[in-house]
This record gives structure tokens, C-alpha cells and sequence, in this order.
């Protein structure tokens, strides 16, 4: 008798079946996304995986795939995400916000570093939490979770956080800002540096008025540029951490350029080229939608791929963490406007 063909463990045959699972999640997400924008694909991609994994459990020729998905395929699409942003658009109309930007992007971390602490949240998962509070959600984190070698429960559970308080942000932020008697250009640059994702910030923006929405949606554009030296900052603190481990353990030392996201590179450059004129406008508008395809995708794999055991241990915490730090971006910024 023949012995039958063994099943491939590595490589594209093995990652087929989790990445059509993953695509199956991912479609509707992305369809849904496009009906309520509010939720966004990205938040809806990873809460529906989540879902599907609590009533089932995927088979184990799915594992290769959803890895695969959930590392190479997110990397991807922060490549793809790039020609989306405008490196010339955000130099010229962002620099009136920086300064707030950039101190509220401090206090998220403060409030990470400390509240994290406090509440014994594991550091990886304060630090996503902070990151996707502090510069653009879901994308943040999405960049981020492979220098910090997060894994998929911690991602997960970062971006549902980050996702509870974008749509509270939406609901709260309009009426208070006309019970502060906030200008356009106030509640603009409030919403802009105090709401998480993109779509929450451009919600909330246009709920007060057009001119608001404009100007958040500038602020928005110039605080989600920071992702950048924020990755890098990162990976230079992964290697100095490697570093002092090997050589405590009499191991050569590991060299920035062996953690350096190599993505972040691709996407700074995917920017460059949009911001060059070279690149015609619907090849740049169909890769941009092509990253936001992607990055859909690849958090349906990490919702698949979560571990919910260990979800249900960590408890309220998280939640109580991103509140923490949410709240102290809002008032921070509130504040700052004030002085």
C-alpha cells in the first residue's frame, strides 16, 4: 500500500487553509466596516475572530496560516499603509498642533508606564494600550506588536480596549465640546489628539461641524506621522534589552539592526513616494485600500488566533488601564488648550 502524502507543515500549501479562514472572518468585517464606519473593518475583523474562536476552535491545519497572516501579512499592510499618508500635507498644516500633540503623546505613556504598574498589567500589554491611545489605535498597535513581540492575546485584548473608548469618545466628545463653548479649531485639535482611530476622530470631528472635522482630520494626520520614531524608539530599546541578556548570558550582543522593524522602513518609503508626485493618484488610492484590505485580514488571524483563556485571567484590568489612559489624553489636551 502507499503510504499517504504527508501533510505540509511550513511553507504557502500549509498556509492556505488558515488564510482562507481568516479571509472568511475578514470579508464580512470589511463589508461591515464600509456600512458603519463608526466600528471600522479593522475593530470589527479582530471582534468577530474573537467571537468565532469562543464558540470554535479552529483546526490545527489552520495554525500555520493564521501565524503567517497574523506576523507577514500584517507587516504588509503597514508597508501599503504608507501611501496613504502625505509626508508634505502633514509638514505644512500640522505644525500648529505638534506641541499639544506631542505632549498628550507623552502623558499616554506616563499614564501607561504608571497605571500599568499599579493595576499589574503585563508590561507588553500597557505598552500596546499606550501606543494605541497615544498615536492612531488599531494601527499603532498593529505596528508596534512585532518589535514588542506581542502575541496574539495581548493584541487582541489591547485593541478591544482601544476600540471601547473610541466609541465612547464619539458619543461624549460633541456635546461637551458645545458645553465648553469650544471653537471649530478648539474641539478640532481636541478631537484630534485625544480620540484613538481615524475613523472616531473624522466621526466625532464632523458631528460638531465641517470645519472641525477638517482641522481634527489634519491633527490626526500629523500625530499618526509619529508612529514612526515611536517604532524605532521601540526597537532600540528591544536591543538594548537583548543586549544586557546575552550579555548576562556570556552571548554576543544583539545589534539594532537584528530587531529593526524593517516594515516601518517600507512604509516610510510607500510615503515618500506619495508625497514625491511620482505615483498617479488611483495607483496610490488602490494600494492605500489594499493595506487597509490587508490589515483587515491580518486581524482576523490575531481575533482567530487569541488565546481566551488567558483573556478571561487578566480580568478588568486592561479595560480599567485604557480608561486611565485615555482619560488622562482628554483632559491633557483639554488643559494644555486652556494654558
Amino acid at each position: 500500500m502507499t503510504p499517504p502524502i504527508p501533510e505540509a507543515t511550513s511553507g504557502p500549501r500549509a498556509w492556505w487553509p488558515g488564510l482562507l479562514l481568516a479571509a472568511g472572518v475578514a470579508w464580512p468585517a470589511w463589508a461591515l466596516g464600509k456600512a458603519f464606519p463608526l466600528l471600522g473593518g479593522a475593530v470589527l475583523a479582530i471582534l468577530l475572530g474573537i467571537g468565532l474562536r469562543w464558540v470554535w476552535q479552529p483546526p490545527s491545519r489552520c495554525r500555520p496560516g493564521l501565524n503567517f497572516t497574523s506576523k507577514v501579512v500584517l507587516q504588509l499592510s503597514i508597508i501599503l499603509m504608507g501611501f496613504g499618508l502625505d509626508l508634505g500635507q502633514v509638514s505644512q498644516v500640522g505644525m500648529a498642533s505638534l506641541e499639544v500633540t506631542g505632549i498628550t503623546l507623552l502623558l499616554a505613556f506616563l499614564a501607561a508606564w504608571g497605571l500599568g504598574r499599579l493595576l499589574r498589567v503585563p508590561a507588553i500589554l500597557a505598552a500596546l494600550v499606550g501606543v494605541g491611545t497615544a498615536i492612531c489605535g488599531a494601527s499603532a498597535i498593529a505596528a508596534v506588536a512585532p518589535i514588542l513581540r506581542a502575541d496574539e492575546h495581548d493584541t487582541a485584548f489591547a485593541l478591544s480596549t482601544i476600540f471601547l473608548f473610541n466609541v465612547a469618545a464619539v458619543l461624549v466628545f460633541p456635546p461637551l465640546g458645545h458645553l465648553l463653548g469650544m471653537s471649530d479649531a478648539q474641539f478640532g485639535l481636541w478631537a484630534g489628539t485625544a480620540i484613538n482611530d481615524t475613523s472616531s476622530v473624522v466621526a466625532a470631528g464632523y458631528a460638531y461641524s465641517h470645519a472641525a472635522g477638517d482641522y481634527a482630520t489634519i491633527v490626526k494626520l500629523t500625530r499618526a506621522s509619529l508612529i514612526l520614531p515611536i517604532c524605532l524608539l521601540l526597537a532600540g530599546v528591544m536591543a538594548r534589552q537583548a543586549g544586557r541578556r546575552n550579555a548576562a548570558n556570556g552571548q554576543p550582543s544583539t545589534g539594532l539592526g537584528k530587531v529593526m522593524p524593517w516594515f516601518i522602513v517600507g512604509f516610510v518609503l510607500a510615503a515618500a513616494l506619495r508625497s514625491s508626485g511620482w505615483l498617479p493618484a488611483p495607483l496610490l488610492n488602490s494600494l492605500h485600500t489594499a493595506g487597509g484590505l490587508a490589515m483587515v485580514l491580518a486581524l482576523a488571524a490575531i481575533g482567530l488566533s487569541a488565546d481566551l483563556q488567558q483573556m478571561r485571567a487578566t480580568g478588568a484590568r486592561p479595560i480599567l488601564l485604557g480608561l486611565g489612559v485615555w482619560a488622562s489624553v482628554a483632559i491633557g489636551s483639554l488643559l494644555l488648550q486652556a494654558l
